[in-house]
């Protein structure tokens, strides 16, 4: 199929957003994205934030290895003065991938060397970390937890994509939910992260509610019975239960959450390898931020209801996300080229960008603390262009960057020092990062992720391993 990306100068993008029936905020200023943010007690240098970039590179008990200490080095010499760490389960039984990061007691030290090691190579670059802002995102993976589904309700929408690895299949309607009771230990579980996150001397914890990962799902669980699913209340008791907890129990600590303000519809591959949206029964009972008349429109009423609460109760900074990564891609990562287990783009990408950016004005609009904008990395060398101009118009107050600092990671000190990014190290979202995380027929169940085009030396050797066992694969078939 042609390509999208086809942009020369910012007046083609422009064109591109009003072709569309929308509209793209830029400019060659980019003096905005460099001025001090202040964030809670804490003031970050500038107004660039490394997105928590999962490296899938950890060891089977859930501690940084080689490559994950290597990525977080690069990151801290970056320039970017905002670095939000990696999803870091809570509990075993709540990690993703059997090499995710994992927060105890044994782990500390390991998690700690990591973090150190990326404010002293922060330090040897910039002069100074005290102007860096260093967080960790920790999560429970709920239905996509990879030794079981941990579901906190039932979606038939998803079943398909939510898989039992004890028995192969998909999960049914009488597939087991996570009880009152678990959710209440999970809430402990959550506690007891951020006590040992803080030990580590962590600027922020992120409470991890985007993506269908558990949280998230919560917040859509409108067909679950009991205190914890039906009413927004409810819906939003145990976000509120461990927020309020950690604010009392550790009121030096910075709260902030990523967060699903459109979680979207499921899609499959049409015949053509389109996405098409799976058939929704209407009135949707799950999913939140959407219409539950129309599956494929957005709801804005409890998404920014709960951005207001999240204030309230005492979280002090928010970053925008939209979709599922399994089920939804194109929500989450507007992206040039499909992952493997994904389908083509079933809207023009720039289409998802400016969703994005939509879903981050409003937020930005109903609350006073800083919010994070996502799904800059489709726009490659225009991505500061638009993000200079998002927060010149207080559509959002910081910038972040996913995928494109796998490939770039001194993205920030190279815009600051040339007033461009590095061609020769834009992202192209052409997805080897996520077909690398897609890649489970490792040793140990996983392949590390990064960037095989840009960073040669060390993901080119793993990329053509996963190609080789795919091809063997296939003539095997």
């Amino acid at each position: 199929m042609a390509r999208y990306f086809k942009f020369k100068s910012l007046s083609d993008l422009s064109a591109a957003a009003e072709e569309l029936g929308d509209a793209i905020e830029l400019t060659e200023d980019f003096s905005p994205l460099f001025k001090p943010v202040e964030i809670g007690a804490r003031t970050a240098g500038n107004r660039l934030a490394i997105q928590p970039m999962e490296g899938c590179d950890g060891t089977l008990d859930g501690r940084p290895d080689e490559l994950t200490y290597r990525r977080y080095q690069r990151f801290g010499a970056g320039g970017a003065k905002i670095i939000w760490g990696e999803a870091t389960a809570i509990a075993d039984e709540g990690r993703m991938n059997p090499r995710q990061l994992w927060i105890n007691e044994k782990n500390l030290p390991d998690l700690d060397r990591m973090l150190l090691d990326c404010r002293g190579r922060h330090r040897e670059q910039c002069g100074t970390d005290d102007d860096l802002v260093l967080g960790l995102q920790l999560t429970h993976s709920g239905r996509y937890s990879f030794r079981k589904p941990l579901l906190a309700m039932n979606d038939p929408a998803l079943a398909e994509h939510t898989i039992d690895k004890s028995t192969g299949k998909a999960v049914g309607r009488d597939y087991p939910l996570l009880s009152d009771d678990d959710l209440k230990r999970i809430e402990d579980q959550f506690v007891s992260a951020a006590h040992l996150a803080f030990r580590i001397g962590v600027d922020f914890i992120d409470l991890k509610q985007c993506h269908r990962y558990l949280l998230s799902e919560l917040l859509g669980a409108k067909n679950r019975p009991g205190e914890y699913g039906g009413s927004f209340e409810n819906r939003t008791r145990l976000i509120r239960n461990v927020v309020g907890r950690i604010r009392d129990e550790l009121p030096d600590l910075l709260i902030a959450s990523r967060v699903n303000l459109y979680d979207g519809v499921p899609y499959v591959k049409d015949s053509n390898g389109t996405g098409v949206p799976v058939p929704q029964q209407l009135p949707l009972k799950a999913g939140f931020g959407v219409n539950i008349d129309d599956a494929e429109s957005e709801e804005s009423e409890e998404p920014l209801e709960l951005c207001r609460q999240l204030e309230a109760w005492g979280v002090t900074m928010l970053n925008v996300s939209a979709g599922n990564p399994y089920a939804a891609p194109h929500y989450v990562r507007p992206a040039e080229f499909a992952p493997v287990d994904g389908y083509d783009a079933p809207e023009h990408p720039l289409l998802g960008v400016l969703r994005h950016f939509r879903l981050t004005r409003a937020a930005q609009q109903a609350v006073s603390i800083p919010v994070i904008g996502s799904g800059y990395s489709w726009l490659q060398d225009f991505a500061p262009h638009a993000g200079a101009a998002n927060v010149a118009a207080g559509n959002c107050a910081i910038v972040g960057i996913g995928r494109g600092a796998l490939s770039h990671p001194d993205f920030a000190e190279t815009l600051r020092e040339t007033g461009s990014l590095r061609r020769k190290s834009v992202c192209r979202t052409f997805s080897y990062c996520t077909n690398l995380m897609r890649a489970k027929d490792h040793p140990l169940g996983q392949y590390p992720t990064g960037c095989p085009p840009f960073d040669k030396e060390v993901y080119g050797p793993i990329w053509d391993e996963v190609k080789t066992r795919r091809e063997e694969a296939a003539s095997a078939e």
